[in-house]
Order: structure tokens, then C-alpha cells, then sequence
């Protein structure tokens, strides 16, 4: 009886928390930004296990053409989103208020078409077509460093999101939000 009460002052259990996410796509030469969610659960007092899932809005792009009476700029909607699911260890560092971590974690990546707007409804149809959409896996290796003050944290992650399609092609990811732990 006393081991589990010791063990829970040791570490936090859980970790819940919600990032932002700049996706810079080697492949397509475009980069994108999107919203995600991370769930962790400790299994050591400096290692996690985490989860998350994010999604990317839609990509605008700009493209220049010419006609009789001059240049003209036209902006087109490319309908390409991309969810991303990934899970791993994540090795933290130290215990003091800022500490760096490592992180290596695999899933998958979908890349998709539709001409919707974005809302909540695009990003739950995204999620139940999953099976049915062009998904890559994932492999991605990273780390960042972290601020936490009780049970809220702010972690850094960068990361080289590699998904594989006829060889690796290899991505900067980008995440930043807050968290809770209890």
C-alpha cells in the first residue's frame, strides 16, 4: 500500500495537452500549419509514452500569369490537408524548470484533397476516411526543451518528420503548446 503512494509523488502520471504545428513538406516545397493534441502517460519517472494527433489546414498558394492587359496575380485553393498521428518515448532530461528532452516516435501521415472549407466537419471526415486515403508511414526522431511550472508545461518540439513513398522524404515539424499534468 505504501509503494503506490510513493510512486505517485515521484512523477505525473498523465499528460494532456493541445499544440500548435508548422509542417515544411521537402517534397511538395510548400509548408503548412495546423492545430494538434497530445496525450502521455509516464512509465518512468523520465520516460513517457506519447500520443498526438494534428491536422493541416488547407495550403493557398500563388501563381502568376499574363494576359493582353498585363500581369495579373491569381490565388488558388489547393484543397491538400494532411493529418498526422504519431507515438513514441519521449526521454526527459533533468528536473529542473527547463529541461531539454528526446523523442522518437512513429505513425503515419495522410495527405488529402477536398475542395470544402475547413471546419470540424472536414477534420472528422479526414479522420474516418483514414483507411481509405493515400497514408504514408512515419518514422521522427526529435527532441526540444521545455518550461514547466506545476502541473503546466510549455514544450519546444522540432523534430524530422520522415514518411516513407518510394524512399524517405524528410520534413521539419515544428510544435508548440501547452500542456497539463496530473
Amino acid at each position: 500500500m505504501i509503494v503506490p503512494e510513493v510512486w505517485a509523488q515521484v512523477f505525473d502520471h498523465v499528460q494532456v495537452g493541445a499544440f500548435g504545428e508548422y509542417f515544411g513538406s521537402n517534397q511538395k516545397s510548400t509548408n503548412s500549419a495546423g492545430l494538434g493534441g497530445r496525450l502521455g502517460f509516464a512509465v518512468l519517472p523520465h520516460i513517457r509514452v506519447e500520443g498526438e494527433m494534428s491536422y493541416d489546414f488547407n495550403r493557398v498558394f500563388t501563381e502568376g500569369f499574363s494576359n493582353t492587359n498585363g500581369e495579373t496575380l491569381s490565388f488558388a485553393n489547393t484543397g491538400v490537408r494532411a493529418l498526422h498521428g504519431l507515438v513514441g518515448p519521449k526521454l526527459e532530461l533533468g528536473n529542473s524548470m527547463f529541461r531539454p528532452f528526446l523523442e522518437l516516435k512513429d505513425g503515419f501521415v495522410s495527405h488529402s484533397f477536398d475542395a470544402k472549407p475547413m471546419s470540424l466537419d472536414t477534420f472528422v471526415s479526414s479522420v474516418e476516411n483514414l483507411r481509405a486515403q493515400n497514408w504514408n508511414a512515419v518514422l521522427m526522431p526529435g527532441g526540444g526543451v521545455e518550461g514547466r511550472l506545476g502541473p503546466m508545461g510549455l514544450p519546444l518540439d522540432l523534430g524530422d518528420e520522415m514518411y516513407f513513398n518510394h524512399g524517405a522524404h524528410h520534413n521539419l515539424k515544428v510544435m508548440f503548446g501547452p500542456y497539463f499534468r496530473f
